[in-house]
């Protein structure tokens, strides 16, 4: 639910939509890092999905913070270790790995849910997996574990095709 701290859906994207994050350790550095920055700022991420050039993510802010006041600093501090790191990789220490993020704070429980459902439903969209929950770096799965059957028929009952989000990246698979 829609909390009153801010619920935001959230979009981040390499630099030129390079593939820096495509090989499976890649992937899995992004995705835990997401998740520990998410958690030791205080975000509590209801749906995410992280691929090769960019991610999502629905969060709502932290308790007490009126807006999304911590998130440019959560996101600055993922960003900086994940391109450190990644460069670090490719022995290309002054490369820029990281462009924007944008950030949009839900306000109508309709646009919430659908907003859950398209995160969730991301990999599939990208032609990734058939199934969302197949895809080892997003929120679905993980999902479908923890709530009722019927939590998962209503979210994914809600239209992703009017969802208005800027996302025209084309993937790769994890090599």
């Amino acid at each position: 639910m829609l909390a009153g701290s801010g619920t935001y859906f959230v979009s981040a994207e390499t630099y030129l939509k390079a593939h820096h994050f495509r090989a499976r350790q890649r992937l899995e550095i992004l995705h835990r890092g997401l998740l520990t920055v998410a958690c030791d700022f205080g975000w509590s991420l209801e749906a995410w999905a992280v691929f090769s050039n960019h991610y999502h993510f629905v969060g709502h802010s932290p308790a007490g913070e009126d807006s999304a006041a911590s998130l440019a600093k959560m996101l600055r501090l993922l960003h900086s270790e994940t391109a450190t790191w990644i460069n670090g990789l490719d022995s290309s220490p002054q490369r820029k790995v990281w462009h924007n993020y944008w950030e949009t704070r839900l306000t109508y429980l309709k646009s919430y849910l659908a907003r859950l459902n398209y995160v969730h439903q991301n990999p599939v969209k990208h032609g990734l997996v058939r199934v969302a929950s197949q895809y080892p770096w997003c929120s679905a799965g993980w999902f479908e574990r923890t709530v009722s059957p019927g939590q998962v028929k209503t979210i994914y009952s809600f239209r992703v095709d009017r969802v208005n989000v800027d996302d025209d990246f084309d993937v790769e698979a994890e090599t």
